[in-house]
């Protein structure tokens, strides 16, 4: 009771407080709180400063160690290939040199200036007044000459995510090599093989080892340096070359200004009258890239590893060597021997004497594409890879000086680092080479739809691939992938009298009419007018969906099926009356992962599974943009009409036409659609113990082709036969 009674005293007592008492309280509660955050963000932001500068003072003692005469060992010296640096990845770094802060990019009305450059192989960055006194100790892609490759210690200027735990040991003591400056020693970093070494420890490891480097897990897939070849060149010639393809640049620039704006007045009726392959998602990407040439313009005179320019240079059709290489298998085509010295003048390295069990990685990257990660990926890749075999796509350097440049590699493997346009453009190019082994092709999918990657077990975009391990994971996937084959199919365009209209158009994936196809037109004219919209995967999706709601009440299509004639290995195939669209597809995966076909959908008795190596094509069709979108959901399946080797498509009336994501508007005429060729492409392993299998097998194959225990044709036969029973 007597609890109780004190319980009622004191609640009687804080009822009788004075208005006054009360906001007093109040405030003393508010101050105390707002006291405890002040407080709490001040430990927070004193923290931060003094990791800074024990980060700082790290810095400088590695910088120290680099400097002292004693530490200092027979290694081979590069420059650094200093480009200036925009945009936000300039914020909080620090100078090589001077180790002072470096401050980002600045606008000044309409010129973007920059204080900083970085390297565009090792990533270091430094001040433009510092850049000229920086040490030469970027990774040297070239030791030809030399017995072993020798490890090339520096700072590591860019982290590289989910790196597997022993490379944060020490190579020498297996310590942890951790950032903490409170006692211990500086830490160095191979540039080739990425493992972590204390300078306190190398002493001991030279010693023991020679310094010499195996360059590490990656060790098939990095080109070597020791048969990586200078070529000298004349400084006349170079400078003189360096002028022209900076004027060369700037003219590229200036013409695609005009025809952006020109383009806002002509929207689709235009047929598109290029050649060359766009495709999926990077429409015209490769025909507006390196819009601002400041980067590699006039800032940069000199020639980037991959023995190009960094101002551009001239696209080719083909390229070629006039003399047979017995080791390379190339079946050199004579028309385009005047183009090979064109490229053969721009090569600043050659190939020579690779070991036969060498599978070299052949990469190219679409800086343009759906996702527009090209640049990171760029600096990851050069920092993981020899930055030789790293070769940069663009409206002025097309995958042809690659390809050249690796002519004498008996077997490498290359990996496409975009969207599906960038695939078909890279396939487009090995076809005019002749192999008589093709290289396998991977898929880095950093487009937007990214089909073709999809059914390779690629991954949609990049948010897949950083949830898988990152890039170090994905470079040991390649290694160990399986190959597989694609079905690749030519398309002919010829009017009523049987004249060809276009160019034959190339087919990897698929080729729609009707509304998707206006959908995918609508996109390429919103991405020619305002190229900025289009800046990551997630964002062109939407704009993709904005699109294809605006196209759910129209009803342009509603004659569609008394608009075409559709002929399958010469019967007349049907358009059901409320059809709106018809799509040929070649693999099961349409519009970021819709699969038309449905393999395992049994009410279907008189058709077979969908195959993408069978030279079988199926025919299916949709019913509007509403219908388009419940595919997209997965409340609903396109109707399936055919499948067929040979398939034929008459137009009466103008139509939106898009072949893997290439559109543009198609006056009356006939499509023809033909088996091409098959391409080598590497899938990724994922079942077990099968995918394993398979890779195995597939690396079995080619050791077998290098010893000339079976040749190139039985190697294509026995992986055509697995791919179709692995299927």
């Amino acid at each position: 009771m007597d609890d109780d009674t004190e319980i009622d005293t004191w609640f009687s007592v804080r009822s009788n407080k004075s208005p006054a008492e009360s906001a007093e309280s109040r405030f003393f509660v508010v101050s105390c709180c707002a006291a405890a955050f002040v407080g709490i963000v001040t430990i927070f932001y004193t923290a931060f400063q003094w990791r800074r500068n024990i980060n700082l003072n790290w810095m400088r003692a590695i910088a120290r160690s680099k400097r002292n005469p004693k530490a200092r060992h027979k290694v081979p010296t590069a420059p650094h290939s200093w480009e200036p640096e925009f945009g936000s990845r300039g914020k909080n770094l620090n100078c090589c040199v001077c180790l002072e802060s470096a401050s980002p990019s600045q606008t000044l009305g309409s010129t973007i200036t920059s204080d900083i450059y970085r390297c565009s192989i090792c990533s270091a960055v430094a001040h433009v007044e510092c850049s000229s006194n920086a040490q030469k100790d970027c990774k040297c892609v070239s030791m030809f000459g030399n017995d072993n490759v020798v490890h090339q210690w520096t700072v590591r200027w860019t982290e590289i995510t989910n790196l597997p735990d022993e490379t944060s040991f020490c190579s020498s003591c297996e310590e942890p090599c951790s950032g903490s400056f409170l006692g211990g020693s500086p830490i160095w970093c191979c540039l080739w093989c990425q493992r972590l070494v204390h300078v306190d420890c190398h002493t001991n490891m030279s010693t023991e080892t020679g310094d010499i480097c195996d360059l590490g897990s990656f060790r098939r897939l990095i080109l070597s340096p020791l048969f990586v070849k200078e070529l000298n060149r004349s400084s006349a010639g170079a400078f003189l070359s360096s002028i022209t393809h900076g004027a060369n640049e700037i003219a590229s620039s200036v013409r695609a200004t005009i025809q952006s704006q020109s383009k806002k007045y002509k929207r689709g009726t235009e047929t598109s009258a290029d050649s060359r392959y766009s495709g999926n998602a990077d429409t015209s990407t490769e025909d507006t890239a390196e819009s601002n040439p400041a980067v590699n313009g006039s800032f940069q005179m000199d020639e980037n590893c991959n023995g190009e320019f960094s101002m551009g240079v001239s696209h080719n059709d083909g390229v070629g060597d006039n003399k047979t290489e017995s080791t390379s298998g190339l079946k050199r085509n004579g028309s385009i021997n005047q183009k090979d010295d064109s490229v053969r003048m721009k090569q600043r390295y050659e190939l020579v004497d690779l070991p036969p069990d060498a599978r070299p990685l052949l990469v190219f990257i679409n800086k343009k594409s759906g996702a527009r990660r090209g640049d990171s990926l760029k600096q990851q890749m050069n920092i993981l890879l020899n930055p030789v075999q790293v070769f940069e796509l663009s409206s002025a350097q097309g995958p042809e000086v690659g390809l050249y440049l690796f002519r004498k590699v008996p077997h490498f493997r290359i990996l496409v680092c975009g969207g599906d346009g960038t695939v078909g453009w890279v396939l487009n190019v090995i076809d005019k080479q002749n192999f008589v082994s093709p290289p396998p092709v991977a898929i880095l999918p950093a487009g937007t739809g990214n089909d073709l990657a999809r059914v390779l077990s690629w991954g949609g975009g990049m948010g897949a691939l950083e949830k898988q391990g990152g890039l170090f994971t994905f470079l040991h996937q390649i290694e160990h992938a399986a190959m597989t084959i694609l079905d690749r199919w030519k398309v002919t365009i010829v009017n009523n009298q049987a004249k060809q209209l276009l160019q034959p158009k190339f087919m990897n994936n698929y080729l729609g009419i009707g509304c998707d196809a206006k959908v995918a037109l609508d996109i390429h004219n919103l991405r020619e007018e305002n190229p900025d919209l289009f800046y990551s995967q997630f964002m062109n999706k939407v704009l993709y969906a904005r699109e294809g709601a605006k196209s759910i009440m129209d009803r342009t299509f509603a004659d569609f099926p008394w608009q075409v004639r559709v002929e399958v290995d010469g019967l007349e195939i049907e358009v059901p009356e409320d059809a709106e669209g018809v799509l040929v597809a070649n693999i099961g995966s349409y519009m970021g992962g819709v699969d038309l076909w449905q393999n395992e959908d049994d009410t279907y008795d008189n058709f077979d599974p969908q195959s993408m190596h069978d030279k079988i094509l199926e025919v299916v069709s949709i019913s509007g943009t509403w219908h388009l979108g419940k595919l997209q959901v997965g409340l609903s399946r396109a109707r399936r009409l055919a499948q067929g080797q040979s398939i034929k498509i008459q137009l009466f009336a103008a139509l939106p036409v898009h072949i893997d994501g290439e559109p543009w508007y198609q006056q009356p005429c006939t499509f023809s659609i033909s088996h091409h060729s098959q391409a080598f492409m590497l899938k990724k392993a994922v079942e077990e113990p099968l995918g394993h299998a398979t890779a195995i097998i597939t690396d079995v194959l080619e050791n077998a082709e290098t010893n000339h225990v079976i040749n190139a044709s039985q190697k294509r036969a026995l992986l055509q036969e697995m791919a179709l029973r692995l299927s």
